[in-house]
């Protein structure tokens, strides 16, 4: 990753971690305000806890950044699914528990059939027999 990336995954995740802070902040000064004095080495307790805190999530979350998009289109094409009413071109199929509208690449396709997405074409998906992809 170049160095410009990892400065922009940084701001991504301090403007993510900003009401947090914020709320920190906001609470050791209504603290200070109503006369409750805190120690400093609470607070230094304190600080470097919330600093391991923010490490882990950082280290946690920044890889999230670059995952491949499996929401949409794109990460409808290679799921498996079950025919539900006959594909003959066009018919109906289940995939993830959701009822889609689909065409048959290929012929017709029974139901009950396991099936594969190839594309998604608006709302309706072009489906492979599951045999068929797996001999390809």
């Amino acid at each position: 990753m170049t160095g410009k990336g990892r400065i922009k995954d940084w701001l991504k995740v301090l403007v993510l971690l900003l009401d947090e802070a914020v709320v920190l902040v906001g609470l050791f000064f209504l603290l200070n305000f109503l006369g409750v004095e805190i120690p400093l080495p609470v607070t230094i307790i304190i600080v470097v806890v919330v600093a391991v805190v923010v490490l882990i999530i950082t280290i946690k979350v920044v890889p999230s950044f670059h995952r491949k998009q499996v929401t949409g289109r794109e990460g409808m094409a290679g799921l498996h699914g079950e025919v539900v009413q006959p594909l003959a071109p066009v018919g109906l199929i289940t995939v993830k528990g959701e009822r889609w509208r689909a065409i048959a690449v290929g012929g017709s396709i029974e139901k009950g059939m396991e099936i594969v997405v190839v594309e998604v074409t608006g709302l309706t998906l072009k489906v492979r027999l599951m045999e068929e992809t797996d001999n390809e």
